[in-house]
C-alpha cells in the first residue's frame, strides 16, 4: 500500500473516531449509531465499513487513543522527575487520570461490548496500547521506588489497573442515582477522580515500600 493511501486511510479513521467522540459527549453508548457518526463526517455510512465494521470498533479505537494520551503523560512524569515521594507520586498519577475522564468513562461502561464486537486485528491494536500502559506504569514505580522489587511492582500494577475500571462510576453519579441513594438511606460520600485515585495510590505505594 502506497504511503499516500496509508495516510489517507489514517486521516479518515481519525475523522470517524473524532466524530464518535463528539457524539459520545452528549449521547449514550447505546444511542450512538454508525448513521449518526456518518452525519458528522465527510463519509457515508457505507464508506465507514471500509474502516470499521461496528460502532464498537470505533469506540475501541477511541479508547486506544485515550490510552496513548495517558501513556504520553506518564512518560513525561518519568522524564521530568528524578525523584518523587509517595505523596508526590500519587498526586501526579492521580492528576494524569483526572485529565483522562473519557478513558475512565469508556472503560468502565462499555468494555465488554467493545471487545466482543470487534475484529481480532482491532482488538490486538488496542491491547498493544493497553500493554504499553502497563509497562510504562511499571517503569514509573521502578524508577521512583527503587527499593521495591519486581514482584511487588507487578502486584502494584495488577491491583491498581483493575481499580481504574471502577473510578468513573464512583465519581460521576447521575441525578437519578443520587435520588435512589437518598431514598435507600445511603450516606454516600461523593469524591472526585483525583481524590479517589490519590487515596488508592497512596495506600498501594505505602504497602509497596514498607
Amino acid at each position: 500500500m502506497r504511503k499516500s493511501t496509508i495516510e489517507q486511510n489514517e486521516k479518515r479513521k481519525k475523522e470517524i473516531v473524532d466524530a464518535c467522540e463528539k457524539l459520545y459527549q452528549t449521547t449514550s453508548f447505546k444511542e450512538v449509531t454508525l448513521k449518526e457518526i456518518a452525519k458528522r463526517t465527510s463519509l457515508t455510512r457505507t464508506s465507514i465499513y471500509n474502516y470499521f465494521q461496528t460502532k464498537e470498533e470505533i469506540f475501541l479505537a477511541l479508547l486506544k487513543h485515550e490510552y496513548e494520551l495517558w501513556i504520553e503523560e506518564l512518560e513525561i512524569i518519568i522524564r521530568s522527575n528524578k525523584k518523587l515521594t509517595k505523596e508526590k507520586f500519587a498526586q501526579k498519577i492521580a492528576k494524569s487520570l483526572e485529565h483522562r475522564e473519557q478513558l475512565l468513562k469508556i472503560m468502565s461502561m462499555n468494555m465488554y461490548d467493545m471487545e466482543a464486537n470487534s475484529r481480532m486485528e482491532r482488538l490486538v491494536e488496542f491491547k498493544l496500547a493497553f500493554g504499553k500502559s502497563l509497562n510504562v506504569m511499571f517503569k514509573c514505580v521502578e524508577k521512583f521506588f527503587p527499593n521495591s522489587n519486581a514482584n511487588n511492582n507487578k502486584k502494584f500494577i495488577y491491583q491498581f489497573f483493575p481499580f481504574i475500571y471502577g473510578i468513573y462510576p464512583y465519581t460521576e453519579v447521575t441525578k437519578k442515582q443520587k435520588k435512589a441513594m437518598l431514598k435507600a438511606g445511603i450516606d454516600y460520600n461523593y469524591i472526585s477522580i483525583y481524590q479517589i485515585t490519590y487515596n488508592c495510590l497512596l495506600q498501594l505505594i505505602t504497602g509497596l515500600v514498607k
